[in-house]
């Protein structure tokens, strides 16, 4: 039995972190769906930048739209939605089978609105109209602005795929809000079901935190720090508050472990993939990184529900001198820029090529 297979059936979900025009057309999004366990698929800027910048597969799309009088973002909203609609078409069969929990993509918002509450609010509303499709995610970033987006969004009815969370205790924020989202609607007599995923980003934190470490705790602090929260996660599925909402009908807010492909080249290139084989969480995973579990990948046990050693993996970060909440909110805001200038970048691209194409449907000059 494969790897991949092996953690579907301890009850993890496993997703792709990427899509191109290119996945769908030739059958290989369909065929890591039947021979790898693959339940679904996340993306964001820096994927659709490099799909579109990569090779030819959207020029048609963008010379149309571009003719339409599409332009910037609206015109790349739509070119995403299209490949994100046909991709959401393929898991709808797991998204019925598994009542609404698995089965989902997402769409981000504007990354320039990782700071503005009422234009996350709006962008959501419009993304999850124009998609029309039950099994999108809409993506808002867990920022201290983005936490009451994120739970007005829920009280609206509108799935919500929580990215760019770092820590436990950003975790712990985003999980009250989307609570407070469900209770809202309860107390309104409304649906208690609004499917919601919470982002924890992975191997960032060891890429940060492995310069100033010694070698013995290279690679750690990513692992110590999903550990930590996937103890906060089962306290809260747990709790009487959990509790109550759940008899009331609503679905957990599901742990979604991210940025999950090994950057340290002398680290095994599925260490957090083993690490984190817990069931009732998602991994999404590059394409590299999957392929490659499905190769070779091993498990080793599931993840402690205790947060294992977790706490004294922290305790001897801090002493070797990392001040890991002060690193929590750099990593947060430097993935928000990161995000902001593959945004930038991705409009401009299509910006170019619009123009590139529409100068050579004109043909050459005549003399």
């Amino acid at each position: 039995m494969k790897a991949t297979q092996q953690l579907h059936e301890l009850g993890q979900s496993l997703w792709l972190d990427n899509i191109t025009r290119t996945l769908l057309d030739d059958g290989t999004l369909a065929r890591y769906i039947a021979e790898d366990s693959v339940t679904g698929l996340t993306s964001n800027p820096s994927i659709f930048d490099a799909a579109i910048g990569d090779g030819d597969a959207y020029d048609a799309g963008v010379h149309a739209k571009t003719l339409a009088g599409l332009s910037g973002e609206t015109l790349f909203t739509e070119l995403a939605l299209e490949d994100l609609r046909r991709a959401a078409d393929l898991f709808r069969p797991i998204f019925d089978a598994t009542d609404r929990v698995d089965g989902w993509v997402s769409m981000e918002v504007s990354p320039l609105l990782a700071a503005d509450t009422a234009g996350s609010i709006e962008a959501a509303k419009q993304i999850h109209s124009q998609a029309q499709r039950d099994n999108l995610f809409v993506k808002i970033p867990g920022t201290p602005e983005g936490l009451p987006a994120i739970e007005e969004a829920i009280f609206l009815g509108i799935p919500i795929n929580v990215t760019l969370l770092f820590s436990c205790a950003q975790y712990v924020a985003v999980a009250e809000a989307y609570m407070r989202g469900i209770e809202r609607r309860i107390a309104a007599g409304l649906g208690s079901r609004v499917g919601s995923v919470a982002s924890l980003f992975i191997s960032r934190w060891d890429v940060a935190s492995n310069p100033q470490l010694p070698v013995e705790l290279h690679n750690k602090l990513g692992i110590a720090v999903g550990q930590q929260t996937y103890r906060a996660y089962r306290e809260l599925l747990a709790s009487e508050r959990w509790k109550k909402l759940e008899a009331a009908g609503a679905h957990p807010q599901r742990l979604l472990w991210a940025s999950t492909g090994v950057k340290d080249p002398s680290a095994p290139d599925t260490m957090y993939i083993s690490a984190f084989a817990a069931p009732d969480t998602i991994d999404t995973m590059p394409e590299k990184t999957l392929l490659a579990f499905a190769d070779h990948g091993q498990l080793h046990g599931v993840m402690a529900s205790d947060g294992g050693d977790a706490d004294s993996v922290l305790a001897q970060i801090g002493k070797a001198g990392v001040d890991t909440d002060a690193l929590a909110l750099k990593l947060q805001i430097d993935g928000a820029a990161a995000f902001v200038k593959s945004w930038k970048q991705l409009l401009q691209r299509i910006a170019d090529k619009a123009s590139a194409l529409e100068d050579k449907s004109k043909g050459p000059a005549l003399p």
